[in-house]
């Protein structure tokens, strides 16, 4: 490579020596009354951990044995995982990862020049690049193939319908449909459109809008379906519909009892992306005799794992705890 254009961050990979710096080791006075470090059958020295820790939600820097250039990689990933876990400071960077302050300021500085991380007052944020990145990733990605599997796998384990579903407006559009094996139709199929309250993967769409948005498409589904006719009619008014909302954000799933379709019912959950909004969602339908309400509740834990997989590789995490415990 010319080396007019090596990034900041390739230099440093190239350069990092092939041996580990001694100024990573724990000075004297540090290291008084701790055992030897454990010599294993290759001859290489373990060091002892760190005083110094913070949990990381990887192991990156766990794989051994490494090349220099490996570990200077992988030290470098370490640090964008803490700054995208609240990490700010140069002091507890190198805390995370057992680092001089000069080692992890080489490493901060490289990241900075090359985009990863930005500087700000009070310290560092994830930086410009990885936004470009992420961008490009999704537009990689697209939501259907990477549902697929997970709707192959709720379709063989519950042998009903599996619908996957985005919002168009005030309408849930049908993007993928997996037909159930108990020899039953439903007129749903890919490129249908439905109200969104009305259905239950619609529903799911709504779990993190505002009740004032609950009421307004709720309007709008009946406007919608005002001209159809339903045999039982379980069309919920407004009050009930309103207090199952509540109850369905409160346990991140949404139901349909027969609100779009007589005598079927379906248990949904919502799919989010990186950024925590929800861009889709999945539910497993069914006739009565199939989905009485017992099995509908022992669904709900089943499509939510579906539904979390899917957004986890859509980018998304589990929120974690505000708090951070650091051990000194």
């Amino acid at each position: 490579m010319n080396k007019a254009m090596t990034t900041p961050f390739e230099s440093e990979v190239r350069e990092t020596p092939a041996q580990p710096e001694t100024s990573e080791a724990p000075a004297a006075a540090a290291g008084a009354g701790r055992k030897p470090a454990a010599r294993p059958a290759n001859g290489a020295v373990v060091p002892p951990p760190p005083a110094d820790t913070i949990g990381l939600p990887s192991t990156l820097l766990d794989i051994t044995p490494q090349q220099a250039g490996t570990q200077t990689l992988l030290r470098g990933l370490a640090i964008l995982e803490a700054a995208a876990a609240g990490v700010r400071d140069l002091r507890t960077f190198g805390a995370a990862l057992g680092t001089t302050r000069s080692t992890t300021h080489r490493l901060v500085s490289s990241l900075v020049q090359a985009r990863y991380l930005r500087q700000v007052q009070g310290g560092y944020l994830l930086g410009p690049k990885l936004i470009e990145l992420g961008t490009i990733a999704l537009e990689q990605m697209p939501l259907t193939t990477v549902a697929r599997p997970h709707l192959e796998s709720l379709a063989e384990l519950t042998h009903d319908t599996i619908h996957l579903g985005v919002r168009d407006g005030d309408d849930v559009l049908y993007i993928d449909k997996i037909p159930g094996t108990r020899g039953l139709e439903m007129r749903s199929r890919v490129g249908h459109r439905m109200p969104l309250a009305s259905t239950g993967i619609g529903k799911a769409m709504m779990l993190d809008l505002v009740p004032d948005q609950w009421q307004s498409l709720f309007d709008a589904s009946r406007r919608a379906l005002a001209g159809v006719s339903f045999r039982p009619d379980n069309r919920p008014d407004q009050q009930t519909f309103m207090q199952r909302m509540t109850h369905y954000a409160a346990g991140g799933f949404t139901f349909d009892l027969e609100e779009n379709e007589a005598s079927i019912r379906c248990v949904a959950a919502p799919v989010r992306d990186a950024s925590g909004s929800i861009v889709a969602a999945l539910s497993v339908a069914s006739t009565i005799p199939y989905m009485s309400l017992e099995r509908m509740d022992e669904l709900i834990p089943v499509v939510q794992r579906e539904a979390r997989a899917i957004s986890e590789e859509l980018g998304w995490r589990v929120p974690q705890p505000t708090t951070r415990r650091i051990k000194r």
